[in-house]
């Protein structure tokens, strides 16, 4: 264990902490149980490494493990922190946890038995608490972690610093909230740079081989992450590529569930599986009409990629723009808010505000008889009334 804490240790103080994600504020490190899960490469393992520089403690009492570490191939998980705890141990930050077979049973036992041992954890988004042969739903406080917002990205890269908005804000034609933001700020000057370069941190390090290494993550999720759902084959982690590929190239997608399948080649029954499968993954994001209820196994009323990152790097053409306009949205407003599919216009946020999405000559002539409505316009600097820019929905984290 010796060597973990060494690397641990080495881990945490070349962490950098200039740019902290929203998150890390929000989450409620009290807990004894905290667990925080997302897709790949949205900064889960720096999350946690800046809480564990933050709480500046020595490694034998607050210490980072990854379960993907050489060392668990080896060494069991629950002896390993026994020894912590004896230790001195008192914190422990555990990354990967969905690369260790039988995780959520130890860790269950070792919050029952060392009361005085704080457990945070990171995995793949694909965990479901409830579902793991122990259920930890009860125990653990569990967050997800999204991509960068655009106000994410722009403090990242050092453009801009200003608080996060509220919808009450964005959607209240009285609110002041261009009075929050710099006064030289111009919100649409690095907002084709998001669209393609701004969701996952990594981007910084190298632009020029970033949407190759998101292919790579693409493929990293299908054939290894997905291995852990319940029901998935792992022998059809081609298919599954092959799906996403056809859904790509036609987002926003109302899907025809036989059509699908012939292109795809994947038989027609298994196909609403396998769209829940990439949802989970968080390679897409699915939308139902209103009213639908939650964990209903129902084909969904439109499909779309996740963000906006991903259409550039599974096409080398530009992709279409209003797909982008629409993908953006959607990235931004599901993390915080239920967003649904009616019957006018693109999107319906909580069941309350419609919403219609355009370029510059967008109008209300297909959301006229709703109330509660909005058009939002790509390539507008601030709101006209009831016409709001796209950008500003960037701000809501």
């Amino acid at each position: 264990m010796e060597q973990l804490l060494i690397k641990s240790d080495n881990l945490v103080r070349r962490t950098p902490m200039g740019f902290r994600r929203q998150a890390l504020p929000v989450i409620n490190w009290s807990i004894r149980l905290l667990g925080i899960k997302g897709a790949r490469g949205t900064g889960k393992t720096t999350l946690l490494l800046q809480r564990l520089r933050e709480l500046g403690l020595p490694a034998n009492q607050a210490a980072y493990f990854s379960l993907d570490d050489l060392y668990f191939t080896n060494h069991e998980l629950a002896p390993t922190l026994e020894q912590f705890y004896r230790q001195g141990g008192e914190y422990i930050f555990l990354d990967e946890v969905h690369k260790y077979p039988g995780w959520a049973r130890e860790i269950k036992n070792l919050y029952d038995f060392y009361p005085q041992l704080n457990i945070a954890f990171t995995g793949s988004s694909i965990i479901d608490l409830a579902r793991e042969e122990v259920d930890l739903s009860r125990r653990a406080l569990l967050h997800e972690l999204p991509g960068l917002s655009y106000r994410e990205y722009l403090i990242f890269n050092e453009y801009f610093q200003a608080p996060a908005l509220t919808l009450g804000d964005i959607l209240n034609p009285k609110a002041s909230w261009r009075d929050s933001l710099p006064a030289d700020f111009r919100p649409l000057e690095q907002f084709r740079n998001y669209l393609a370069y701004g969701y996952y941190p990594f981007s910084k390090e190298d632009k020029d081989g970033y949407h190759m290494r998101l292919q790579q993550l693409i493929r990293q999720v299908v054939e290894y992450d997905m291995a852990e759902l319940q029901g998935f084959d792992p022998r059809n982690a081609r298919k599954l590529l092959q799906l996403l590929f056809v859904l790509s190239a036609n987002v926003p997608y109302k899907p025809n569930l036989t059509k699908l399948a012939q292109e795809a080649d994947i038989h027609r029954n298994t196909v609403l599986n396998y769209l829940i499968y990439l949802e989970q993954a968080r390679l897409i994001r699915l939308v139902q009409v209103p009213g639908a209820g939650l964990g209903l196994l129902r084909k969904p009323e439109k499909v779309y990629l996740n963000n906006t990152n991903l259409a550039y790097a599974l096409h080398s053409a530009e992709p279409n723009v209003g797909n982008l306009r629409e993908t953006f949205f959607l990235s931004q407003l599901q993390p915080l808010h239920h967003i649904s599919a009616p019957p006018n216009g693109d999107f319906l946020i909580d069941d309350q505000w419609t919403i219609e999405i355009g370029g510059a000559g967008k109008t209300f002539a297909q959301i006229a008889a709703q109330s509660n409505a909005f058009v939002v316009r790509d390539a507008l600097e601030y709101p006209i009334g009831n016409i709001l820019p796209l950008w500003v929905f960037g701000m809501l984290y």
